[in-house]
């Protein structure tokens, strides 16, 4: 009677979930597919989601699959992988593990399941991109919308030499590692054959420690130099890496003089890189240098709009702002509130509402807790209207300086617990009869004109956390 292949395999990730732990066997074991079984060739072919993962099966684990295999399939069985080098196109190689690599169909080494006229120059591999992170779920502010032209059309024109290197900075969160995503993405897409990589500096730095433990520096610089499109985040972690810096300038220097495509991301300018060879630095400025900005309020609410409509969320336009004001500027702690929402909603069947949305972001979001000064509601008022404090403190009686230092002292009256004296001292140098009368010029107006009002409350949600639970939300 003859085996069933099926049941041989998962009796052999039995005895192998035996021998590792549970997150190692989840990790690396779980994932793997019983393609085939060839009893007269005595050949089993699994397949594997990376080139990666073979490559860590076959350093790590290779001596378990053998003797697992042999004691469940027999003596002299054989094995084979299917590597999945192209999800978009469900594109894969075969791998023996003597590192021989041929054609899904048997063909001549090196070549590519699925291509026509694969070469050793085009070689498999992950390009390592989130699929996750695309130009259609990346929403276009006014903090990122040149960053966003700019890099979806490089996407769209690889082949030429403006803008290159495109280097992007600005803080954590503010959705670079999306941007540069979204650019080999959509490249991919526009150009199947063109070689995209993205990785992590930090990744890249342990890829040339290991290389250089190995004297493999040469072998490791020359895949690199195959690369059309290289996209590298977080390079701020090269800083003091002196070995790690030259060996990139070689790489890209090649790829530049090669009209390839280099994409950096970082959380500061190159001019703040101390510690960064001169050389580099000199060469990321020779491109195009574009800032990504915390977005906005308007923005984070676009963004967890689009976020709830995507998870299937029903939330309070109230709690949606509210989250805008208190997340920091950061999609990841918007991310991290909605994530928490949706667990909390769906465990405890309860609706989502202002409370449970305090709730969620006291426990997920670091806020300032500082009190808000004269100095923060002067800041806030001054950007609302477009003038300068310097202005709106000086004695002039303009109606468009007037209106903000009104605006001011009811905004201190309201927040702070000083006295009017003490406002009317450091907003102008005035009396505290001035400021009794600017609270009540702006209270009165309020109550007649729904457009200033609205202003009122537009520099109210532009504070944080902190006057949120001032006002008793």
């Amino acid at each position: 009677m003859k085996s069933n292949p099926n049941a041989l395999w998962e009796q052999s990730l039995r005895l192998i979930k035996e021998n590792v732990s549970e997150q190692q066997f989840n990790t690396w074991f779980k994932p793997i597919v019983l393609e085939s079984y060839d009893e007269k060739d005595r050949k089993i072919t699994v397949r594997v989601p990376s080139m990666f993962v073979y490559e860590y099966l076959e350093e790590k684990y290779v001596d378990l699959l053998r003797k697992v295999l042999t004691r469940v399939f027999g003596e002299g069985v054989r094995l084979a992988y299917g590597i999945v080098v192209d999800k978009t196109n469900n594109v894969g190689v075969v791998a023996t593990p003597d590192d021989s690599v041929v054609g899904q169909s048997g063909s001549d080494k090196n070549t590519l399941s699925g291509s026509a006229d694969s070469t050793e120059d085009s070689l498999p591999f992950d390009s390592q991109l989130n699929p996750k992170q695309t130009f259609e779920n990346f929403i276009e502010g006014t903090s990122n919308k040149l960053p966003r032209s700019i890099g979806l059309s490089i996407a769209e024109h690889p082949s030429t030499s403006q803008f290159n290197p495109l280097f992007v900075f600005g803080p954590s969160g503010c959705g670079k590692t999306h941007l540069i995503n979204a650019i080999g993405i959509r490249a991919k897409q526009l150009y199947p054959k063109m070689r995209v990589l993205y990785v992590s500096a930090r990744l890249f730095q342990v890829q040339y420690v290991d290389a250089s433990l190995k004297n493999t520096v040469n072998d490791f610089i020359k895949f690199y130099q195959t690369v059309d499109l290289l996209i590298v985040d977080d390079i701020q972690e090269w800083v003091t890496k002196s070995g790690t810096q030259n060996t990139f300038f070689h790489i890209f220097n090649h790829l530049f003089r090669n009209g390839k495509r280099i994409i950096l991301a970082s959380d500061r300018p190159p001019v703040d890189l101390k510690g960064m060879d001169e050389r580099l630095i000199t060469r990321f400025r020779c491109g195009l240098i574009t800032e990504l900005e915390r977005p906005n309020v308007q923005l984070c609410m676009d963004i967890l709009n689009s976020m709830v409509r995507r998870d299937g969320l029903t939330i309070p336009q109230e709690v949606i702002q509210y989250i805008a004001q208190t997340a920091n500027g950061s999609v990841r702690d918007l991310q991290g509130v909605i994530n928490s929402l949706l667990a909390y909603s769906v465990v405890y069947d309860s609706k989502v509402d202002l409370k449970l949305a305090e709730r969620i972001v006291s426990r997920s979001v670091k806020v300032d807790n500082r009190p808000l000064t004269i100095d923060d509601i002067l800041d806030k008022v001054c950007v609302h209207y477009q003038v300068t404090t310097e202005a709106v403190n000086s004695r002039s009686r303009k109606r468009d300086l007037v209106i903000p230092r009104q605006v001011s002292m009811y905004l201190a009256q309201k927040y702070t617990k000083m006295p009017a004296s003490r406002i009317g001292k450091l907003v102008g140098d005035r009396d505290h009869s001035t400021v009794i009368h600017s609270c009540t010029q702006v209270e009165e107006r309020m109550k007649i004109d729904a457009a200033f009002r609205s202003e009122i409350e537009s520099i109210e949600n532009s504070f944080k956390l902190k006057q949120f639970v001032n006002k008793g939300r």
